[in-house]
């Protein structure tokens, strides 16, 4: 008489005494065909000396037997058949887990994951033996486990099979027996890894984890450019509604670059970036437009274009220098560029004073000023 068990680990298969221990094995033969142990966790390992499962609740204090769902509550637990031929000296050895006491067997049991493990002897009903799937016992015997002994990562019984059943079905308990197993319902307040996780990297494709590998890489450099102030936060990103412009004419102003690209739509900002000591165009700009759209059609439209006798260069703006100047003034929010107009002319509502609108270049030593009104307002805008 045997049982298949199918765990998260493999199968192990357990031939059952069932002339020694009647009552036992058909308490156990009976639960399993009502689908009882599906789902239930290995709660306890003991490194080289048991493991424990049966209990539908997974905390070591629940279970009941069959006799329970045929009788009622008061037949919850059964007596022991504790026989003394029988004794815990092979690895694998299948006994109950009583509920703290004599005769009180319910549907926990345990396997010893070693020999000679005499110390159960005369306490526990030992019941079977696991004839095949020992490699699968040192699987849950070797398992990481907390200090109470449950594993880090879920071990289930998946599935209890019944291979050969001596025993005739007691009367009611057909209506124990469900057509399917039970649906697997994790309990929310369990936050321990399932037997079926797996890495994320070992589901996705190649094209996917190198996409993957990228994208971490450059939120890690985000990271460390907050963290030294070149960003204002991990997670800024350039305005989609501005363009950069560059290869100008030394002699275009601000307000002939807004007329030429206003063709496209309203132009919230246009700032052409200037020298700051000697107010000479260093002949790129930055131009912002009130929807992405409208930069989307500039930026197809202009690039190569003849301005001042000069063919231009049109892409979108990587700046981050008006999203800092914004954090600068109004925090990860942003602001308007109402706000940001009364900033320039009141001193604003978080710093005192006009804001500096002075930055270096990427040699260090050039120093730079941005002469229109809007910069600073990139990256709350109105939308």
């Amino acid at each position: 008489m045997a049982v298949l068990l199918e765990t998260s680990k493999g199968d192990m298969v357990l031939d059952l005494y069932v002339s020694e221990c009647p009552a036992t094995t058909r308490n156990f033969l009976k639960l399993c065909k009502m689908k009882y142990y599906n789902n239930v966790l290995f709660h306890a390992v003991t490194k080289d000396f048991v493991v424990q499962t049966g209990d539908p609740t997974g905390t070591g204090t629940g279970g009941d037997s069959v006799y329970k769902f045929l009788y009622g509550d008061q037949a919850r637990f059964f007596d022991d058949e504790i026989r003394a031929t029988l004794k815990h000296k092979a690895k694998g050895t299948v006994s109950m887990a009583h509920g703290g006491g004599e005769n009180r067997n319910a549907s926990q049991f345990l396997i010893t994951a070693r020999e000679d493990c005499d110390a159960l002897d005369e306490r526990h009903t030992i019941f079977g033996q696991v004839s095949e799937g020992l490699d699968v016992l040192d699987a849950i015997n070797t398992a990481y486990c907390d200090e109470n002994g449950r594993p880090y990562q879920n071990i289930r019984i998946k599935h209890a099979i019944v291979l050969e059943d001596p025993f005739e079905d007691p009367p009611g308990l057909a209506k124990h027996i469900p057509d399917a197993s039970p649906e697997f319902v994790k309990d929310p307040g369990d936050t321990r890894l399932e037997d079926d996780w797996v890495p994320a990297e070992n589901t996705r494709d190649a094209v996917e984890q190198e996409k993957f590998i990228r994208e971490k890489e450059a939120h890690n450099r985000a990271v460390v450019l907050e963290m030294i102030g070149d960003l204002p936060d991990v997670d800024a990103k350039p305005p989609d509604d501005s363009i950069f412009v560059c290869r100008l004419n030394p002699v275009t102003t601000d307000e002939d670059l807004e007329i030429i690209f206003s063709r496209f739509g309203r132009v919230t900002s246009c700032d052409i970036i200037r020298d700051y000591k000697t107010g000479d165009s260093l002949n790129f700009a930055f131009v912002s437009f009130e929807t992405k759209e409208e930069a989307e059609a500039a930026y197809f439209k202009m690039d190569n274009v003849l301005i001042d006798d000069r063919r231009v260069h049109v892409d979108f703006s990587q700046s981050m220098h008006g999203l800092w100047k914004n954090y600068k003034r109004f925090g990860k929010k942003g602001g308007s560029a109402e706000d940001g107009e009364q900033a320039d002319t009141e001193g604003g509502p978080q710093r005192g004073g006009r804001v500096n609108r002075e930055f270096r270049g990427a040699d260090g030593r050039s120093t730079y000023e941005i002469k229109g009104s809007a910069m600073g307002h990139i990256g709350g805008g109105t939308q």
